[in-house]
């Protein structure tokens, strides 16, 4: 128990310490925590005019790093450590053609200068675990709280909301998508909290209550707080579609 206590406190500090390394020497061209509805629309649709970023958003990079270098299915300390080599590499040796960003991203900026001489090896480590863990931790920050179906439908009956369940699964492309670029826009955010309790399953690792049965992941169920199924709706949409959904679901 000692010694996993300890390694927490060690994986915090390393955390803490990524934190301030990124603040001195990343954040005045890396800026922090951005939507990734927001990015994608600034890259693809207005060719970055609408942001002005100066480089990519960290959370953009975090999540762009971990689904293009080494396994991100395999052992996640392994792939954390080829994670910061490719990060160690990258600053020493600014290349686009190694680049992991989307091209519409690359596009919008000129390449980076080395940073050989100007931060450590052992920085970069702390910088790079921090990188690597930044964007499920914004995630989960930024993104709808969920709860347990029974305290959800505990709550719905108290506050006069609908419970929203969403089954989904670890593996399911279209999932993390809508939970990037939908779930965790503000505007959604705001109708969900008002007038929503929101349930999360992975299918694979649990069933659906009320026996509810689904063909594609994700597929959102809409159920009254006495336990009626008011709508069921399976596949991802984009952040408009989604609001229309919700306010067909209120109605």
């Amino acid at each position: 128990m000692k010694i996993l206590t300890l390694s927490i406190l060690f994986c915090i500090g390393l955390f803490a310490s990524g934190k301030s390394i990124y603040k001195t020497k990343c954040s005045s061209c890396h800026a922090g925590y951005i939507p990734m509805g927001k990015l994608k629309e600034n890259f693809v649709e207005y060719n970055n005019t609408k942001l002005h970023l100066k480089a990519p958003a960290i959370n953009q990079l975090s999540f762009r790093l971990k689904q293009k270098i080494g396994d991100p299915k395999g052992d996640e300390d392994f792939h954390m450590m080829e994670v910061v080599s490719f990060i160690q590499s990258y600053l020493y040796a600014p290349d686009k053609s190694k680049s992991v960003c989307m091209k519409e991203v690359l596009d919008a900026f000129d390449t980076m200068p080395s940073m050989k001489g100007k931060i450590t090896e052992e920085e970069i480590e702390a910088v790079g675990e921090y990188i690597y863990n930044y964007d499920a931790r914004m995630l989960e920050k930024h993104s709808v709280k969920y709860h347990k179906f029974d305290q959800a439908l505990q709550k719905a009956k108290k506050e006069h909301k609908i419970i929203m369940i969403k089954a989904t699964s670890e593996f399911c492309h279209y999932c993390k998508q809508m939970d990037r670029e939908v779930l965790a826009d503000d505007e959604v955010l705001e109708v969900l909290h008002k007038s929503f309790i929101a349930v999360s399953v992975d299918v694979y690792k649990e069933k659906l209550p009320l026996n509810l049965s689904f063909t594609v992941t994700p597929t959102y169920f809409f159920i009254d707080s006495n336990k009626k199924l008011l709508l069921k709706v399976p596949g991802a949409f984009d952040k408009e579609d989604f609001l229309h959904i919700l306010q067909k679901v209120k109605k």
